[in-house]
Formats: structure tokens, C-alpha cells, sequence
């Protein structure tokens, strides 16, 4: 199982994306959790076989429509512990 962190920057909080992103790991698949921050961002891990990740990563890039994603830093991680894609509060 391969397993990313993302830090996604733009206009990617109020506007719905972690809800969205929750619906599109869970369709793809894949565990992880997607949480704000509070400098604005969004931050994410992502787990699951190679090909959907790239699906998701590609698919994180554009976002849910009232988003703008200004860019994306992406880094290897430990997959999670817990099965299933979450939403967290806050960090």
C-alpha cells in the first residue's frame, strides 16, 4: 500500500472541498483522513494501491468546483492505521 501527505494551498477551505475529497477517496478506495488547517490550507493522508492515488492527486488538483487550488506539496508517508477515509477536526 502506498501512502501520501498532501498540504493543498489556495481557496480550499468554506468551500466544501473536504467533504468532496472524503466522496472521492471513498469511491476510489482509498484510507486516509483530510483535515483545515489553520493557516488556511488543507491538509490530507492518502492510502491505497498506486493507480488510484494518482487519480485522486490528479483529481485534488482541480477540486470541487468553488475551489482554486494554487498548488499541492506532496511527500511519502506511513499508510493509516484505521481502515476507511475520515474527515478530522482542525489541526
Amino acid at each position: 500500500m502506498a501512502a501520501r501527505r498532501l498540504r493543498i494551498e489556495g481557496r480550499v477551505q468554506g468551500v466544501g472541498y473536504r467533504d468532496w475529497m472524503v466522496r472521492e477517496a471513498n469511491r476510489l478506495g482509498l484510507a486516509g483522513w483530510v483535515r483545515n488547517r489553520r493557516d488556511g490550507s488543507v491538509e490530507a493522508l492518502i492510502a491505497g494501491d498506486e493507480p488510484s492515488l494518482q487519480v485522486l492527486l490528479s483529481a485534488c488538483r482541480r477540486g470541487p468546483p468553488a475551489a482554486r487550488v494554487d498548488g499541492i506539496e506532496e511527500s511519502l508517508a506511513d499508510p493509516p492505521e484505521e481502515p476507511g477515509f475520515h474527515r478530522l477536526p482542525t489541526a
